[in-house]
């Protein structure tokens, strides 16, 4: 069976909560205040069982000037709407703004309930249903049924369920991208039970025990108990009208306009890009950055519109722009809104969310209408495109794109898949579903090797790029698995080479020549002179004081080449004092089988201040490995010897 809302339209005092009663014996009016006043203030809320035994819930809306917000709130998940008119009064301002509100949320199906007929002739009703017509001509109710009727006298209810029954039979379920989300449009405690909640369900389906998040406080919940159409139930799914009692959380923290939604699924935005239709009838032009109360959902948000390519737009104009809230909620790329003037207080306009995670954008650019009118596209290959390339290097996982294009994560994936044998997206983390734009990647992989390239122009005599300083100076927000990717893919092509913790161009090769070959030849001369006396970095770099700079640099280049060894950061031996010394060392742990300091400053009459460094540097190297307070051959340890 089909979930379908009906809500109900038009002007104050037009019979719409009488309506309601009549068809279901429903009184939807539960204030105290709307009793004395005679008046709705509130939505309410009602359900109703076809003849032909389909169940739908009905979503009353208050009719006053001051409580148009409210209509606003409870016309966001109707499905089918019933436009009420008086027919003593016929078309008056409210049923003007009710139509355009419910054509800015493209409402597409309705029928006409012509009320109160018991208080006027024939010839009187006939003139306010033509009237009717002509008003209704242009918009999505032009052609529907016009229902005469008195919910007094019981008067066209019979013809008016009939009628209402094929629209509903000709409705069909709004697309449903499958991640649960209720708008709440009312909060209350009941005594036994605690916070209930109640909304429209716009996607996606729960159950009793399922954990939810409120958004966009991002505090999460339990479900306690469900109940649609004042019965219990296990589970609730798109399009159904439900109350949901929450466990865990007070009442006093939720309002109307927050949304339940599946955890760690949206991500919370104040600033969205929208295609936005400006009314033709508001009187005046629209200026950029104008303040204005943005509706979506059941919430109310005070908000500029950001217009791209123009200062002003005229009445009628339909444009695409930004929408910067003061403070944040959550929407569904394909979401509908509305905007009101901020004073005084009128319906203006509204339209479809284009991204619910925008970024600043520049105005007057052609990229950034290009990217527009790709969002507002059908093709949702396009769609996607468009948001992978605004996700950047951070990427973004299928669920989030999904939430942003608008379309459900099965159809989603499959979109990514395509791209993926197209080489138009990359797919980082399988699990996650995380993916990047080609396009982004390709630009990083650019990035890298000119990084590198110009590294070694300004630092030519080291030998590579430290891994993690290039990572950190690409782009430090830059995530590690995709900086290694694109390391090994530029290995793999041949585009830069990997050695342990440092990377460089193919053909870099680290060259010393004219003073700097000299520098070099006297370093080395001092160190193979010293031999196993080495003076210490220190005084290397005071000897050449005035070359501090080559000095350190030749000293890295040295080290890179073997003609140094390296045994701690202040301590470097020439690689052939170094080799003879291993091969005494040996000899002697051949034949002495162990060593000691002791009998280590015996072999090398070195003092401890060398002998040391020097015993410990062959245990790193694995020629040596301790045992107690002496060392002995690794091999002979290891063969079991």
């Amino acid at each position: 069976m089909k979930h379908i809302i009906l809500g109900t339209a038009g002007h104050v005092d037009h019979g719409k909560t009488a309506l309601i009663k009549a068809l279901t014996g429903i009184d939807t009016d539960r204030l105290k205040e709307e009793k004395e006043r005679g008046i709705t203030i509130e939505l309410g809320f009602a359900q109703l069982t076809l003849n032909n035994g389909q169940k739908i819930g009905i979503v009353d809306v208050p009719g006053h000037e001051r409580f148009v917000k409210n209509m606003v709130a409870g016309a966001g998940g109707i499905d089918v709407v019933a436009l009420v008119i008086a027919a003593d009064e016929g078309v008056m301002p409210q049923t003007r703004e009710h139509l355009d509100i419910c054509q800015l949320l493209a409402i597409r199906k309705g029928i006409v309930a012509l009320t109160k007929t018991d208080l006027v002739d024939e010839e009187w009703r006939g003139l306010v249903k033509e009237d009717i017509r002509d008003f209704l001509t242009g918009t999505f109710l032009e052609g529907c049924p016009i229902v005469p009727l008195s919910a007094v006298t019981g008067t066209g209810l019979p013809e008016f369920l009939s009628a209402l029954e094929k629209i509903i039979a000709e409705t069909e379920e709004r697309a449903d991208p499958g991640f649960f989300r209720l708008p709440i449009d009312r909060v209350f405690t009941m005594r036994g039970f605690g916070t209930v909640v109640t909304g429209t369900l716009l996607s996606g389906s729960a159950k009793v025990g399922d954990t939810v998040q409120i958004m966009p406080q991002q505090m999460k919940a339990k479900i306690r108990g469900i109940q649609i159409h004042n019965e219990a139930a296990e589970g609730a799914v798109s399009g159904q009208r439900t109350a949901m009692n929450l466990q865990g959380i007070g009442k006093e923290t939720i309002q109307r306009g927050n949304i339940l939604s599946s955890p760690n699924t949206f991500e919370s935005s104040v600033r969205m890009d929208v295609l936005l239709q400006y009314l033709p009838n508001t009187g005046k032009k629209l200026k950029n950055r104008t303040p204005v109360r943005f509706h979506t959902g059941t919430s109310e948000i005070i908000a500029r519109i950001i217009l791209f390519d123009k200062n002003e737009i005229s009445p009628g104009e339909t444009v695409y722009a930004q929408v910067m809230l003061e403070s944040p909620t959550i929407a569904i790329g394909g979401d509908r809104f509305v905007i009101r003037s901020y004073s005084p207080i009128n319906t203006i306009g509204g339209g479809r969310i284009l991204d619910p995670l925008a970024k600043k954008l520049k105005r007057h650019t052609d990229n950034t209408g290009d990217q527009l009118k790709g969002l507002n596209s059908n093709d949702i290959t396009e769609r996607t495109k468009i948001i992978l390339e605004r996700a950047g290097l951070e990427g973004i996982s299928g669920r989030h794109l999904s939430v942003r294009t608008g379309v459900s994560l099965e159809k989603q994936t499959k979109i990514l898949e395509e791209m993926f044998s197209k080489k138009e997206a990359l797919l980082l983390d399988r699990d996650e579903l995380k993916v990047v734009a080609f396009s982004s990647y390709g630009t990083l992989q650019n990035t890298i090797v000119n990084t590198i390239a110009n590294y070694h122009k300004r630092f030519s005599l080291r030998e590579g790029y430290p891994k993690e300083e290039l990572r950190i100076t690409v782009g430090e927000y830059i995530d590690s698995k995709l900086f290694n990717r694109v390391i090994r893919d530029l290995e793999r092509e041949g585009m830069i080479v990997v050695e342990k913790e440092n990377v460089r161009q193919p053909d870099h090769r680290v060259h010393l020549q004219g003073e700097l070959e000299h520098l070099r030849d006297n370093i080395g001369a001092i160190y193979l002179k010293a031999h196993l006396t080495p003076p210490s970095t220190k005084e290397i770099m005071a000897r050449f004081s005035e070359k501090k700079k080559e000095t350190a640099n030749v000293l890295t280049v040295m080290l890179t080449e073997g003609i140094l060894v390296k045994i701690n950061e202040d301590m470097y031996f020439h690689k052939d004092a170094v080799a003879a010394l291993k091969n005494d060392y040996r000899e002697f742990l051949v034949k002495h089988e162990k060593a000691t300091p002791s009998t280590f400053r015996d072999l090398t009459g070195l003092s401890r201040k060398y002998a040391i460094p020097l015993m410990e540097y062959f245990d790193k190297t694995k020629l040596t490995i301790r045992v107690e307070d002496h060392r002995v051959l690794r091999e002979r340890k290891e063969n079991g010897s």
